[in-house]
């Protein structure tokens, strides 16, 4: 069975540094999905935010809060667990260009104008989860490790 193409994808560096960037990563992004699919933590929820997402020019505004929020929330708890981090990661850095260059940069920089900070910083984050990969701890490694006793059949 040829499985270096998916063995590539589960691969990581081997470094515990990225154990930080994907938790608290993780939590953020899935606590910021939650509330726009579900309306938990003061969210909207997708109507809320689809209505808003609409009103900016994102059509259908429901369905990219479903999108939106989907990336998010499942991005995240991808990256809390270090399984599919490198897809998870590059879905989560299209959707902060996204959220960035729609909603954020007109705004300027800093986060006190509803500018582009904290989305750049996510932006940042998911680069660097997107080159390194889940890093030590993760759940990419056992599947990894399981596709290269595969290969060794």
């Amino acid at each position: 069975m040829n499985t270096s193409i998916i063995k590539t994808l589960f691969t990581s560096e081997q470094t515990y540094s990225t154990l930080s960037l994907r938790v608290v990563g993780g939590i953020i992004f899935a606590a910021h999905g939650a509330q726009k699919l579900f309306a938990w933590f003061g969210g909207y929820g997708l109507e809320g935010t689809g209505q808003w997402m609409e009103s900016i020019g994102l059509a259908p505004g429901y369905f990219m809060a479903l999108m939106a929020g989907s990336a998010e929330f499942f991005g995240g708890l991808l990256l809390i667990a270090g399984l599919l981090t490198r897809p998870a990661a590059l879905v989560l850095a299209v959707t902060m260009l996204v959220a960035i260059f729609s909603v954020h940069f007109e705004n300027g920089l800093f986060m006190s104008n509803n500018g582009y900070e904290f989305g750049l910083a996510l932006f940042a984050l998911s680069v660097s989860l997107l080159v390194t990969g889940a890093g030590k701890v993760g759940l990419d490694n056992i599947v990894s490790g399981k596709l290269s006793a595969l290969d060794a059949k």
